[in-house]
């Protein structure tokens, strides 16, 4: 079903389906909500960067708290090579197709972030052992489109997938931009009309009723792939902007400078309700949440809604520790958001029933720079230093700090890994070098908000067979709130 003909329908009928059969996902945001509870996660899992030689996996974890092998990985799919770096995921189809009763939610795409491989991995044969169904080699990838570096993935309504790609074979930001999929996951085209390529690529978010996708920023490969360094912000290889999009004709209608207040702006997300013109994006160095809206002429907007203030600290490289967000997602029902501070190492729930005016419900902290035992400590304006209390799980300390998370459909259930990308690992955190990273559950009060370790959920990949490894991002066979798109 094309883009534009699903477009239509949806918003001629007030973004309803009118179909008697049904496709992947949900009808509504709130459907999904009250999907089954989540048994299995998908997580990648890496070795790229960690020093052993082996290569990344995709790892199927039991989450269903009836199973013999609850809090386990259960399954590990190796990938065909050493070196991908497998990052981000996304699926084939999801929420929307749902009215289209041919699309099916079957493949879970990988790409690789360092190789510019991206893999295709059937998950519909057998849900707790995946299967390697293709490879798209980054030769065809650059000869047919001159992308590399592919990050995002998100599906479309026509059947296609597009991916973000960060820059060239070289390294270089002015590469960027999308490459399209088509549904068997043949190389199409770009999808960024000529002269239209980001500043930087990152993320993105597409919200068809207002004919808008937004991207955000991160930097140059050949920046960010060897470790941070600040001077490279001040060099020009880190963005600061949005760039909006006409949809589904990708022309590039607008670039958002946010400036200083939002220097890497990492994950972006609408409101889940397909008919409002806001969201939000993290901004990872400047520590800020900002919103993004529709003005009155057709032009977008942003305001800075939370600030993350840096907290003065000792022995560390820096004078000031940022908290540095590096993930944030937005309940189903659009009542909380939930971001972390990979450094500070806390999980943070907001209340954003009133969208420009979030409210802090709950705080937890879960590892991070300044827990205590750790070397550096934060100062208080009265000059004393103090450190935060990071309780143990299972018995096991946790280590770095909170950077990927995945909501349940209900809202109940957080899961948290602490990877954020292998030379960033090894910079901040080099302890999960040699003792790998792990998965854990906070639980979530809903009603008046707050959040609680399950201290029944420790998924360790510090005890994997081949080693330590690194895990990153995390998916459900049934789709979730940070790849499904309601139209």
């Amino acid at each position: 079903m094309a883009t534009e003909t699903v477009l239509a329908t949806a918003v001629s009928n007030g973004g309803s389906k009118i179909c008697c059969k049904s496709g992947p996902g949900y009808a509504t945001p709130l459907a999904a909500m009250a999907g089954p509870r989540e048994k299995l996660i998908y997580v990648t899992a890496l070795y790229s960067g960690t020093g052993r030689d082996k290569p990344d996996y995709l790892a199927t974890v039991d989450v269903d708290p009836s199973s013999p092998t609850y809090s386990s990985v259960i399954h590990r799919l190796k990938m065909p090579y050493v070196g991908d770096e497998l990052h981000h995921t996304g699926w084939n189809s999801c929420s929307s197709c749902h009215g289209d009763a041919s699309a099916d939610r079957r493949y879970l795409v990988l790409p690789g972030l360092i190789s510019g491989r991206i893999y295709a991995i059937d998950t519909k044969t057998d849900p707790k052992a995946p299967s390697l169904y293709k490879v798209i080699e980054p030769k065809e990838i650059a000869e047919k489109t001159g992308l590399a570096f592919p990050h995002t993935s998100h599906c479309l309504a026509s059947g296609d997938m597009l991916v973000s790609c960060l820059g060239d074979r070289e390294g270089n930001a002015k590469g960027n931009g999308f490459l399209l999929l088509d549904s068997d996951f043949n190389v199409k085209s770009r999808w960024d009309k000529p002269g239209n390529s980001p500043l930087f690529g990152y993320d993105f978010w597409y919200q068809p009723r207002f004919k808008t996708m937004i991207s955000t920023s991160w930097g140059a490969p050949k920046a960010f792939s060897n470790g941070f360094d600040l001077q490279h912000v001040a060099d020009g290889l880190y963005g600061s902007h949005l760039h909006v999009y006409s949809w589904p004709e990708g022309e590039m209608k607008q670039v958002i400078d946010l400036g200083n207040t939002g220097l890497l702006p990492l994950e972006i997300r609408f409101l889940h309700d397909p008919s409002k013109d806001t969201g939000y994006v993290g901004s990872a160095l400047s520590s800020n949440m900002i919103r993004f809206f529709k003005n009155s002429d057709d032009t977008w907007n942003h305001e800075v809604v939370i600030s993350v203030k840096p907290l003065k600290v000792e022995n560390w490289i820096l004078p000031e520790m940022p908290g540095l967000i590096t993930d944030f997602l937005i309940s189903l029902d659009d009542r909380f958001f939930y971001f972390v501070n990979w450094l500070h190492g806390d999980v943070r729930q907001y209340n954003i029933e009133d969208p420009k005016n979030p409210v802090l419900t709950g705080q937890i902290w879960v590892g991070g720079l300044l827990q205590k035992g750790s070397p550096y400590k934060a100062v208080g304006e009265d000059g004393n230093t103090y450190q935060f209390d990071v309780p143990e799980i299972k018995g096991k300390s946790l280590r770095a700090g909170p950077q990927m998370i995945q909501l349940s459909l209900d809202g109940k259930r957080l899961y948290a890994t602490n990877s954020l990308f292998s030379a960033w690992d090894r910079q901040f955190y080099p302890e999960i070098m040699e003792k790998g990273s792990h998965i854990i559950q906070i639980d979530v009060d809903t009603d008046k908000g707050g959040l609680t370790i399950n201290p029944d959920f420790f998924v360790d990949f510090g005890d994997e067979p081949d080693g330590p490894a690194l895990a990153h991002e995390m998916r459900y066979p049934g789709g979730d709130c940070t790849s499904d798109i309601w139209i």
